[in-house]
């Protein structure tokens, strides 16, 4: 049976339409009609598809969209200890810049951000003004149908707008009742957080459990109730957060749930998939509605992708996958001792002649996460080395996998000729985020038996995972990964529950934002600069103050402001 999913009813039914002014408050929403809607029954139902079709990250076209991607994986990870911008040290110099903690606000990475997640709050405001015309006027929308597209818009603007806040901090807050002239000159000085759990309070009790109509990708109570506790924990309010996770957890088992479904195109839409930005190749080939933002994260050089090179693994995120001898991470970070570094520095007969070393001890998520050297990489054959990366010696011998389909699955979910740019779903909130954020709360909350129940789900999930292979059908490491014994104490637990995050998680857009909420930014990125500048000096001397936690508003938003905005 077809499945049905929102994008393809937005691909189907929506024009693409031009912009008709230069600021974000002026501009026709993308995915639209290519006339403004009207308040009936099509024009809102059309003005809130158009609202969900920014969850991808993009407005229109595919190229440039890379900083808004719905995966965030140049603020959340490369940002971050687990990955580099990959390719050369010239190429897309701004990008650097996140990296490294130096930029300014004239960089273009943040305008992009700005402007489109700002576009996706106009087109969830919009949407709500025209619900409201409707219900003042002819009512073609029935009470219950009204209800539920105020809780799916209010959920879209919740989301976009705490996107916003993670970048920027200070922002200015619009609704559906702002003026477009209040727009222009709104000031940011106002804590949106609590504008956000009053949306999401809001979809909580006015969502339906189940999908609208079944479509795939609808906003749910449950994406509503594990959202709101994702915003809770930010703020540290656990006891807030863990009702709420408990009830969405309810029922499900994640053991029964395969780690690799989720990043394969084939097994969308299954129970462990809550909040997501559905992609699809238009009938055209088009790639507006693609997952154009993480198409930069395709392989380089002989790969059967060919393009482009981007989002490298870190060396330091490859060696937290080792293991000790009761297949236990290796919290105190002695994973950096004698470290696993594949063939980089080698040359001549030694580098052509590199041998993988099976015997290390390694969790298998490692090889469902990252590509190297010897292993067998999806379908593609056994990972080469270099000649599928632009330049390792700035950053590093290892890729991506995440983000990758195999060629098996080219024809039919990716873009002809362009097998970067495929049709992969980006989960914004999967059930094992869900199951470490509860552990988290209970961490935080003293009930280290229930963190530990829960962390252990998680690894037992893991230690399901088929060995990946080398050449000759050999393991490629000796895989390992156990439930821990026990939790002696809340400094161990949270170290494990913070850990096991990393290991999960880990090229999915969270890392940065984790340790910024979690007070370790500062030493965990300065000691991973000291560990990865040994070994790539592009990465060494890296400072990080409070200031970094977040980024410069865009300078052409304050000047669009009359100086109304204040910089950060």
């Amino acid at each position: 049976m077809k499945k049905i999913h929102i994008l393809s009813i937005i691909a189907a039914g929506m024009l693409v339409a031009t912009s008709c002014g230069k600021e974000f408050l002026q501009k026709l929403p993308q995915g639209q009609l290519s006339e403004p809607q009207v308040a009936n029954k099509d024009g809102v139902e059309a003005e809130l598809l158009g609202a969900y079709g920014i969850l991808n990250g993009n407005i229109s076209g595919s190229w440039g969209n890379y900083a808004s991607a719905p995966s965030q994986w140049l603020f959340g990870e490369v940002a971050s200890d687990n990955a580099h911008k990959g390719s050369e040290q010239s190429d897309q110099p701004n990008m650097n810049m996140i990296e490294n903690y130096t930029s300014n606000s004239a960089n273009d990475n943040l305008s992009t951000m700005w402007q489109v997640y700002y576009e996706g709050v106009l087109r969830a405001n919009s949407t709500l003004k025209l619900l409201k015309g409707d219900q003042e006027g002819a009512k073609q929308i029935s009470a219950t149908r009204a209800t539920q597209i105020q809780g799916e818009a209010r959920m879209l603007r919740a989301h976009y707008y705490f996107f916003l806040w993670r970048i920027f901090k200070n922002i200015p807050y619009i609704d559906e009742n702002t003026t477009l002239d209040e727009a222009k000159v709104k000031p940011n000085n106002e804590d949106v957080i609590p504008k956000i759990i009053d949306d999401l309070k809001f979809a909580i009790d006015n969502l339906p459990v189940e999908k609208i109509n079944g479509e795939a990708g609808r906003m749910t109570k449950d994406i509503a109730k594990a959202y709101l506790g994702k915003v809770y924990v930010y703020q540290k309010k656990w006891a807030d957060a863990l009702p709420l996770f408990t009830d969405v957890l309810a029922g499900k088992d994640i053991t029964t749930m395969p780690f690799e479904n989720n990043f394969d195109p084939t097994k969308e839409d299954g129970p462990e998939a809550l909040m997501v930005s559905k992609h699809a190749i238009n009938s055209n080939g088009a790639a507006d509605n693609a997952n154009v933002g993480d198409m930069l994260g395709g392989l380089y050089g002989s790969s059967p992708v060919g393009c482009c090179g981007f989002y490298q693994p870190t060396i330091d995120l490859v060696n937290a996958y080792k293991v000790d001898a009761q297949g236990l991470p290796l919290l105190d970070k002695s994973y950096r001792t004698n470290e696993y570094k594949s063939d980089l520095g080698l040359t001549g007969a030694a580098k052509t002649n590199y041998e993988l070393d099976v015997t290390l001890s390694f969790d298998p998520r490692l090889d469902y996460t990252v590509g190297r050297r010897g292993v067998v990489y999806l379908d593609y054959g056994v990972m080469p080395g270099d000649a599928w990366i632009r330049d390792a010696t700035y950053a590093g011998p290892f890729v991506g996998m995440k983000t990758m389909i195999p060629q098996s699955q080219f024809a039919s979910h990716a873009v002809p000729g362009q097998n970067y740019v495929t049709d992969l779903d980006v989960n914004l909130i999967r059930l094992a985020d869900v199951v470490l954020m509860a552990a988290e709360c209970n961490v935080e909350l003293g009930n280290l038996p229930a963190a530990l129940t829960l962390v252990n789900s998680i690894r037992n999930r893991a230690a399901k995972l088929a060995p990946k292979k080398t050449a000759d059908g050999k393991n490629a490491a000796n895989y390992s990964v156990k439930p821990y014994p026990s939790f002696p104490n809340q400094d161990y637990a949270r170290k494990a529950v913070h850990f096991e995050r990393r290991l999960e998680l880990a090229m999915e857009g969270h890392r940065f934002f984790d340790l910024v909420r979690w007070g370790d930014a500062k030493q965990t990125l300065e000691s991973y600069s000291a560990f990865e500048g040994n070994l790539l000096p592009a990465y060494d001397d890296l400072v990080f103050n409070s200031n970094n936690e977040y980024w410069p508003i865009p300078q052409s938003e304050i000047d669009r402001s009359n100086n109304t905005l204040v910089q950060n």
